[in-house]
C-alpha cells in the first residue's frame, strides 16, 4: 500500500495555492505516494476531515485562484483539545507526512508539531504579504502586487481627469511590501508603510508639489500604517495578530490630506480582489517549484523544513528558523523608495 501524503492550505488564501498543490501531488505520484487533501487547514486536522487528492483532481487547477481545499485561521493550540486531535488524525489517517501551506502562522503551528511530537511535516511558505524572511519571494506576492499596481493606473487615469489627489489602500499587515513595491511599479507620489509613522508634514508637501505639476498625486498606504495622532483599536484574531478589517487607514489619510492641501482627495481600497484571481506566470511557477520540492523533501525524510526560494535556488530552510521573525521592508528599500516617491 503506498503512503499517504497530506496536504493543508491555512491562513489567507492567495494565488499560487492551487499549482503549489499540483505540484506537491504531481511529484508524489511520480514518487509513489498518494495524496489527501486536509478540508480548511488546520481546523480539517482537528477534525479530521479529508478527501483523497489524484492527478485527475489537481491536472487543471494551474491557473485557478484560492485554494480548492478551502483555508481558517484556526489555531489548534488555541483549541481546547486541538493538539491531541491533531495527531489522532496523523493516525487515523495513517499519514506518512503532513506538507502544509502557509505563512508565518500556519507554519508556526508546523514547527511546533515537529519540534514538540516529531510530526513529519514539511512547510511550503505562502502569503501575498512576502514577509517570511528565509524565502527571497513568496508566492502571492507577485500576482496581489500586480493587482494593486494595475488599480493604482487606473485611480491615476480618474484622478488626473478631475484634479484630484487619490489615495490607494493594500493590504499588508505588519511589513509594507505589497505597498512599497505597487506604489514604485505604478510610479507614485508617496508610499505608507508600516515600518515606520506617517510624516504628515513631508507627504503634504510633496502631494502638492506633484498635483500642482501633473494635476494629479498618487498616495498608496498599506492597511496597518499608523498616523500621528490616532490611537489603533485592536481586534487580535487565534495567533495574537491585529484583524485589520475595518481600519479605514485610506480614508482616514484621504481627509487629512484634503483639509491639509485643499485639492479634492478620493481614497479606493482595494481589499480581498487582492487574494483572489488567477495568479501570475511568476506565481504559478514558483508554486509548483516549491510543491514539487516539499514531495521531494518528504520522500529524502527531511522534515521540519520549510520550502524556500534563494536566488533561483529551491531549498530547504528549518521550520524553526524559517518561522522565527518576520522580514519588514529593510532600510535599503526604504532609501530607494525616498530616492524614487
Amino acid at each position: 500500500m503506498a503512503k499517504r501524503i497530506a496536504i493543508l492550505t491555512g491562513g489567507g488564501d492567495c494565488p499560487g495555492l492551487n499549482p503549489a498543490i499540483r505540484g506537491v501531488v504531481l511529484k508524489a505520484a511520480k514518487l509513489g505516494y498518494e495524496c489527501v487533501g486536509i478540508q480548511e487547514g488546520w481546523k480539517g486536522m482537528i477534525a479530521g476531515d479529508s478527501k483523497p487528492l489524484s492527478i485527475d483532481d489537481v491536472k487543471e487547477i494551474v491557473n485557478k485562484g484560492g485554494t480548492i481545499l478551502g483555508t481558517s485561521r484556526t489555531n489548534p493550540y488555541k483549541k481546547e483539545g486541538g493538539v491531541p486531535k491533531v495527531l489522532e488524525t496523523f493516525k487515523k489517517l495513517d499519514l506518512h507526512a503532513l506538507v502544509a501551506l502557509g505563512g508565518e502562522d500556519t507554519l508556526g503551528v508546523a514547527a511546533k508539531l515537529f519540534k514538540e511530537h516529531k510530526c513529519n511535516v514539511i512547510g511550503v511558505p505562502k502569503t501575498m504579504d512576502n514577509d517570511l524572511d528565509a524565502t527571497d519571494y513568496t508566492f502571492g506576492f507577485d500576482t496581489s502586487a500586480t493587482l494593486a499596481m494595475e488599480a493604482a493606473g487606473r485611480l491615476i487615469d480618474t484622478g488626473r481627469s478631475h484634479r484630484r489627489i487619490m489615495v490607494l489602500e493594500v493590504m499588508g499587515r505588519h511589513a509594507g511590501w505589497v505597498a512599497l513595491f505597487t506604489a514604485i511599479g505604478a510610479g507614485a507620489d508617496y508610499v505608507c508603510l508600516p515600518e515606520r509613522p506617517v510624516d504628515i508634514k513631508d507627504m503634504v508637501a510633496k502631494l502638492k508639489a506633484a498635483h500642482a505639476k501633473k494635476n494629479v498625486a498618487l498616495v498608496v498606504t498599506s492597511e496597518a500604517v499608523d498616523i500621528p495622532g490616532e490611537k489603533k483599536e485592536e481586534e487580535l484574531d487565534e495567533f495574537g495578530h491585529m484583524i485589520l478589517k475595518s481600519r479605514g487607514v485610506a480614508e482616514r489619510l484621504c481627509k487629512i490630506i484634503e483639509a491639509e492641501t485643499k485639492i479634492e482627495t478620493r481614497s479606493a481600497v482595494i481589499g480581498h480582489m487582492q487574494r483572489g484571481g488567477a495568479p501570475t506566470l511568476f506565481d504559478r511557477i514558483l508554486g509548483t517549484r516549491v510543491g514539487v520540492k516539499a514531495a521531494e523533501l518528504v520522500h529524502e525524510g527531511k522534515f521540519g523544513n520549510m520550502v524556500a526560494l534563494k536566488g533561483d535556488a529551491v531549498v530547504a530552510v528549518s521550520l524553526e528558523a524559517a518561522t522565527a521573525k518576520l522580514k519588514t521592508v529593510t532600510p535599503e528599500w526604504l532609501k530607494l523608495s525616498d530616492d524614487l516617491l
